[in-house]
């Protein structure tokens, strides 16, 4: 029986060890299907998610959803240092708990204490080893719960620099493609300035974006849970929406050049599908998002401001060839995390984040953070 249970703890160990390690240290995808930190936050998010739905208000829905990045985590750590705590409690049970209590004999319990306070280095002294084997297991906990320690400090502080890496260019974006952000609107206000230069640069620096999106989201996949500071944006959105812009130009549009379109829907396109399989969600077509009525629209829209869309059936087919390429993909990524795609066209009479305040009187949207 305490060869058994002993085993048991060891696999304990090992496994969270090495999760840790996947999770924190390891800077690359883990393609291995059986994860536990994979089924801790499929079984905590669907529940979560499910209430969120519930809630009536918007802004109450958004508020919720955005308190589950930062809670998972802290609970994906607290039960790592538990199931540890337990495992090095179960060796010390197994080795025939070689340990002192001041208050009298030794129990099971007595050795969760004891595994507790050597795992959070506090080294109480009321209870001790006394057993080759029991001090043998007490030196190896107080050096992974050290070491523990240690990488939750390290951890912490990239996982966030990351999200705020992710949500500066977010926030730029509010100005430049409107709020929520949309196709239409991003080449409508290059276009009124006659700024396309600047049009090919923005792409330029998106790439960059997609591609340090996919390196930090693929090493640190719970910062897709993570949320923008306001309700009409998200990651998914503006990838969604450079996608989109992306896909228009190189259909063909007069004056704009396509290269930069080309590399920058390849990056962002590559990160659609590689989150999508970190997350191991299949691709799941949309409701059309972009019918040839709204396709007139949208190149009315454009031909206001001097810029023409390519058209005919064979622009539309090739539009929608490119668009399959990724939309099952971002659409997927939105149903699970509620984030919702953008429009093509721009929302009518909405203003932008940045002409939003609570204080002022006649503001069509409200946005704010508490």
């Amino acid at each position: 029986m305490k060869i058994t249970v002993g085993a048991i703890a060891t696999i304990l160990i090992l496994t969270i060890l090495w999760e840790a390690f996947e999770t924190i240290v390891l800077p690359r995808r883990v393609t291995r299907r059986f994860r536990l930190t994979r089924g801790f936050y499929r079984t905590s998010w669907r529940p979560y998610a499910a209430f969120a739905i519930r809630l009536k208000s918007p802004k109450q829905r958004e508020r919720f959803l955005g308190y589950f990045g930062p809670i998972s985590l802290l609970l994906l750590l607290v039960v790592w240092a538990l199931i540890l705590i337990l495992g090095f409690a179960m060796l010390h049970w197994s080795v025939g708990l070689g340990l002192q209590a001041s208050t009298g004999s030794a129990g099971f319990w007595t050795a969760v204490y004891m595994s507790a306070s050597t795992f959070c280095t506090l080294g109480l002294g009321d209870v001790a080893p006394i057993t080759p084997a029991s001090r043998t297991i007490t030196v190896f906990e107080a050096v992974t719960g050290f070491g523990f320690l240690a990488l939750i400090i390290s951890y912490l502080p990239v996982l966030y620099q990351a999200f705020s890496r992710r949500e500066v260019n977010i926030s730029l974006f509010d100005a430049r493609a409107g709020s929520p952000s949309s196709a239409a609107e991003l080449l409508r206000r290059h276009a009124q300035v006659d700024n396309i230069a600047e049009l090919v640069t923005l792409l330029s620096d998106w790439e960059k974006w997609a591609a340090d999106l996919m390196e930090s989201h693929l090493s640190y996949p719970v910062l897709g849970y993570y949320r923008s500071q306001h309700d009409n944006q998200s990651w998914i959105s503006a990838l969604t929406t450079i996608l989109d812009t992306c896909s228009l130009i190189i259909v063909g549009i007069d004056g704009v050049p396509e290269w930069q379109a080309r590399l920058t829907f390849a990056m962002a396109r590559h990160v659609a599908v590689d989150i999508s399989q970190v997350f191991r969600i299949p691709p799941r077509p949309p409701s059309e998002r972009l019918d040839i009525a709204d396709m007139a629209k949208l190149r009315s829209s454009l031909a206001e401001v001097g810029l023409v869309v390519k058209d005919g059936q064979d622009s539309y087919e090739r539009l929608s060839h490119l668009r399959a390429m990724y939309e099952p993909y971002v659409n997927s990524l939105s149903g699970l995390l509620l984030m919702p795609l953008p429009p093509w066209l721009p929302v009518p009479k909405h203003s932008d984040n940045w002409q939003t305040s609570i204080w002022e009187p006649g503001c069509s949207k409200v946005t704010e953070k508490t």
